[in-house]
């Protein structure tokens, strides 16, 4: 990955994708998602900030788990909630 300062990014070696194209959470509670993010530790996706849950943040809050890409189609970035970095690949 290309040097932006955040050790979490860097050190991804395999991108993990979304399995499905839906947020769990929000299927269970019955709300709509706007966009979907996939944990790079664990593979989890979940809806955006954007969303009524936030639960991508909510994930890492409860996880731990830093980085996270966008699971749109045609988008290609992390993201690290700790060091707040982003970055495209």
């Amino acid at each position: 990955m290309k040097n932006n300062g955040c050790q979490h990014i860097q050190s991804i070696e395999e991108i993990k994708k979304p399995e499905a194209y839906v947020c769990e959470e929000c299927r269970k509670s019955g709300s709509r998602w706007v966009h979907l993010r996939t944990c790079q530790t664990c593979g989890t996706t979940l809806c955006c900030d954007s969303s009524p849950g936030k639960h991508m943040t909510k994930h890492f809050h409860q996880t731990g788990h830093p980085v996270v890409i966008s699971a749109e189609p045609r988008e290609k970035w992390f993201y690290c909630y700790v060091d707040e970095a982003f970055n495209q690949y």
